[in-house]
């Protein structure tokens, strides 16, 4: 029970104020509250169990910056996406919109622990108890992260539900897109040890803005239409 308590809590500081708790609060102005407790606890649970029983193998052969660089265009398309409005949201509801976007929030999720301290911490726990309590490593890890990113669940509902309509889309473009280019730009970085970052990097922001304001552009027109049709 020790064990289980120390790990648990271990897990759930290192997850405290990670970029994956600060996603799910992105991700509550673009999804419903199922379709995040889903897609969590979905990726948690395959996460520490490969990280546990796996030993790290996905560190190790597949390099890190290519996790960084899926990971990186993984934000950037979820930046993307907090533009739309939420009229949008509606027009797709359904059990195969459920389906999506809890699938979405795994991808996501899973793409953006991958290497993360808190996958790092499993794996560590793991290697130092052994398979004989793999099993208690898995739970306790698994409970502990989760618990730490329904948090930031909880907190992005009560932004949602306080501030202006709108506001959180906003956010959430902003943390987004910052940590997709900040991702980005460790993979180029690793990719290339350092040579041409400042011109891809450059480029990279500039196609992002681009679409950005072709996405709103869009948007907007399309909220105007919709209004006029209403009256």
């Amino acid at each position: 029970m020790l064990l289980f308590l120390k790990i648990m809590l271990t897990e759930f500081i290192a997850e405290m104020g990670d970029k994956t708790q600060l996603m799910l609060v992105a991700m509550t102005s673009r999804y419903k509250v199922r379709d995040i407790v889903l897609g969590t606890a979905a990726a948690v649970l395959v996460l520490n169990g490969l990280a546990v029983l796996a030993g790290g193998l996905v560190s190790q052969f597949v390099p890190d910056w290519i996790i960084k660089l899926i990971a990186g265009a993984a934000f950037l398309f979820f930046a993307l996406t907090s533009l739309k409005s939420d009229d949008d949201e509606e027009e797709a509801e359904g059990k195969g919109k459920f389906k999506i976007a809890a699938i979405a929030v795994f991808c996501t999720f899973f793409v953006a622990e991958l290497g993360d301290k808190t996958q790092l911490t499993a794996i560590t726990f793991g290697a130092n108890e052994g398979m004989g309590k793999a099993l208690i490593v898995w739970i306790a890890c698994s409970i502990g992260l989760f618990a730490a990113d329904m948090i930031g669940m909880a907190v992005g509902l009560l932004v949602k539900n306080k501030m202006p309509t709108g506001f959180l889309n906003i956010l959430a473009y902003v943390i987004f897109a910052v940590f997709g280019v900040l991702t980005l730009k460790t993979g180029f970085e690793l990719l290339f040890e350092g040579k041409y970052l400042i011109p891809i990097i450059i480029v990279i922001i500039v196609v992002f803005i681009v679409l950005s304001a072709i996405i709103y552009i869009t948007q907007h027109k399309k909220a105007n239409k919709a209004a006029e049709e209403r009256k």
